[in-house]
């Protein structure tokens, strides 16, 4: 997973006035969990722009003014309710050896023949949590939907991986194609044989019982 780095300084003060007056200088107050003890920094608001305004997931290199270095992940932001400024950040640190929880994207790759024939593309799962060592975390999850056609889904069955868990069930379903009322059958679609009509016809069902 690629790392974005993160340059601040320790704080030594985390009480309210040292915290607005933080703010007033356009620092984000920080905090790092998972270690001996809650690490506090601070740093520029811009220092966080590839980090949090993105859809794709990255650890953080954080490096301190003393020297000091670590890894981690963002696990939660705060967000003026007005102006959208960042108001606080909090990581967790991470260790080559221990796992770790982290929401991963996911990226649909190709064209949908059941789309083009007029079905409708539901993305039920955008991001997937799962738990994994550090150096085993992947940047996303790339499904091909290039022979996904109308009736059909891909589900978290199709994306288990030996070097990481996730955290959904098996048949938790990421991306299908249902049935629409413009829909047509391709030649292509017929030579799937019986499973492929009985899928095309159990979502025709569903989508007139809706």
């Amino acid at each position: 997973m690629k790392s974005i780095t993160i340059k601040g300084s320790e704080r030594e003060s985390v009480g309210k006035k040292a915290t607005k007056a933080l703010r007033n200088a356009g620092k984000v107050p920080c905090v790092v969990y998972g270690g001996d003890k809650p690490l506090h920094f601070s740093a520029d608001e811009l220092a966080f722009r590839d980090l949090v305004y993105t859809p794709n997931a990255h650890t953080v290199a954080i490096e301190l003014d003393g020297g000091a270095s670590l890894k981690a992940v963002m696990q939660d932001i705060q967000f003026h309710p007005v102006t959208d400024k960042i108001i606080h950040i909090d990581f967790y640190q991470l260790f080559d050896d221990k796992v770790v929880t982290m929401d991963i994207p996911v990226r649909l790759v190709g064209n949908s023949p059941g789309v083009r024939n007029g079905g409708r593309l539901l993305f039920r799962k955008r991001k997937l949590a799962i738990k994994a060592l550090p150096d085993k975390l992947p940047d996303f999850f790339d499904i091909d939907i290039s022979k996904l056609r109308i009736g059909q889904n891909i589900s978290v069955s199709s994306l288990l991986n030996d070097d990481f868990t996730i955290l959904h069930p098996d048949n938790q379903v990421v991306v299908q194609v249902k049935t629409a009322r413009t829909a047509i059958v391709t030649d292509d679609e017929d030579e799937e044989g019986e499973e492929g009509a009985e899928g095309a016809e159990a979502a025709t069902e569903e989508a007139t019982q809706e």
